[in-house]
């Protein structure tokens, strides 16, 4: 895991009679003062600031978009604790177990697939194969697919318990609280419309991550009386024109949002719509397309990029 930020105290001087070890000393606090800035300035590129209800939390947690091209793959760590979101493509699957390998992860609490298609559930074959599970969740949902068939079969190889959610259900590893907001229980003629989408709050910060849940299940979410607001907005669909309308941006209302997509994909993806409707919102656009894999950091105060 990234190494942690620490402050380092300033040493006090006397102020009665200046001498060469005040002068030391003062020279030695400016100099503390100036790395913080420029440490806070360059290294955190901006803050997000969370809302104000002031919820006491202990502990800090790393959120890691990794870039898996025209696919989803989403790592999110505490000190103790890691719950892995969908791994991309098969193809992508030993490079998404060497990132978790060198982010000091031999062991996930949860995996959740958020929903049967190969560029989100693709690469979670080579995960279990190579890294113990703790617990796999899932839609309700299946996919006559090779990819989605080799993930069930190293599910039944190393005997990793399954859990089905849908709306109200809830997750936690350590620090590490979400609400599933989606799906609603049943049947989904759309598998997109079956995506997990799951809401973090840590303190007066909070993600949401949405798989590729359309238009019906945004419209579910935003009709079924949860708090949807969040800091960051893991956009849905890879920001098809088909997720992300006003009604559940408005709902939402992110300060910055992910894009999750892969560059030159065959898709459009993201589509102008979807870029419009955030930049008109004032939202900050962050797409792995453009920066590679994306991390970001909250201690439950703020969230800031890594």
């Amino acid at each position: 895991m990234p190494a942690q930020r620490k402050r380092v105290p300033a040493k006090r001087t006397s102020v009665n009679k200046p001498t060469r070890a005040a002068n030391r000393s003062f020279f030695m606090v400016m100099i503390i003062l100036i790395a913080f800035a420029v440490f806070f300035h360059f290294g955190g590129d901006r803050l997000f600031p969370g809302d104000n209800t002031h919820i006491p939390v202990q502990g800090e947690i790393f959120v890691h978009f990794i870039d898996v091209g025209q696919g989803d793959a989403v790592l999110i760590q505490s000190q103790d604790n890691a719950v892995l979101i969908d791994a991309g493509e098969p193809r992508y699957g030993q490079q998404v177990v060497t990132y978790l390998r060198n982010a000091g992860i031999t062991r996930l609490d949860y995996i959740v697939a958020t929903h049967p298609h190969s560029d989100h559930i693709g690469g979670l074959t080579h995960v279990i194969n190579q890294l113990e599970v703790g617990r796999v969740i899932m839609p309700d949902a299946t996919n006559n697919t090779v990819a989605f068939e080799n993930f069930l079969t190293a599910i039944e190889n190393h005997q990793v318990p399954v859990t089905i959610v849908s709306a109200g259900d809830e997750i936690t590893s350590g620090i590490i609280h979400m609400s599933v907001l989606a799906p609603a229980a049943g049947t989904h003629a759309n598998i997109n419309n079956a995506s997990v989408a799951l809401r973090m709050v840590h303190g007066n910060t909070s993600f949401l991550f949405t798989g590729d849940a359309e238009t019906a299940s945004e419209q579910a979410m935003t009709a079924g009386g949860n708090t949807l607001r969040s800091t960051v907005l893991h956009v849905g669909h890879h920001g098809s024109r088909t997720s992300t309308t006003q009604e559940f941006l408005n709902a939402v209302s992110p300060v910055a949002a992910v894009i999750t997509s892969g560059a030159g994909n065959t898709h459009g993806h993201p589509h102008r719509d979807v870029l419009d409707r955030l930049n008109a919102a004032g939202i900050r656009i962050l797409r792995t397309d453009e920066r590679g894999t994306i991390v970001f950091y909250t201690d439950g105060t703020e969230v800031r990029l890594w």
